[in-house]
């Protein structure tokens, strides 16, 4: 099992235990590298690593709500995750549909940042097509509001793809404005690429997945 005291969560969450995600994955880098993008994803929830299916078995597989496993190891292991294809989610690298599995909903490791975030949020809000659900995070409703309304509208227009000076014509403003709006949502949430951006608008509500 990997073990990154940075990347787990604790397995507690307000009190409460907190659904649990399983990555199966020999090469230990991509298996770290997905656990750290499911966590910035999915915050309520505990996500572990492991580097074979044995150390899975060991580890009380059943208490998983979702699997994302490597496609060797579930075609080495085939009976396991066809019987519980529900919640196994295979991390391939072909973005072609007729190289993945029928019975599996398929996950494309080397599509580009923006596909993998938008597949991942897709995920938490409503999970893989015949597949579970993932639990809904409680709403804290005492958060205090981080952006201010113009700066929110700024966000929007970022994560949907648009460019500052295209910004600064949508909104009638300077570019240098847009400029300052961008840099202090930057430092507001201290989020500094796109891609950050984009989990932190679609968590609070201010886009759906649809739109970026």
């Amino acid at each position: 099992m990997i073990n990154d005291e940075r990347i787990m969560k604790p397995m507690l969450h307000g009190g409460m235990s907190v659904p649990k995600i399983a990555i199966i994955d020999s090469n230990t880098l991509a298996a770290m590298g997905m656990q750290s993008l499911i966590n910035s994803i999915m915050p309520s929830v505990a996500v572990e690593a492991y580097n074979s299916f044995n150390e899975l078995q060991a580890n009380h597989p059943e208490q998983f709500f979702h699997y994302f496993v490597a496609i060797n190891i579930l075609l080495e292991h085939y009976d396991f995750f066809v019987e519980n294809r529900r919640k196994t989610i295979v991390m391939t690298t072909s973005p072609e549909p007729e190289t993945h599995l029928d019975k599996f909903h398929s996950f494309c490791v080397s599509a580009s940042e923006k596909e993998l975030v938008k597949s991942l949020l897709s995920l938490e809000q409503g999970a893989h097509p015949g597949g579970k659900r993932m639990p809904l995070p409680p709403v804290d409703k005492n958060v205090r509001k981080i952006l201010s309304d113009r700066e929110i509208e700024v966000l929007t227009l970022i994560v949907k793809g648009y460019i500052n000076k295209q910004i600064a014509e949508m909104l009638n403003v300077s570019l240098p404005t847009i400029v300052t709006h961008r840099r202090n949502i930057t430092d507001k949430l201290n989020r500094k690429s796109v891609a950050s951006l984009t989990i932190y608008a679609v968590m609070h509500g201010y886009v759906s997945i649809n739109e970026i």
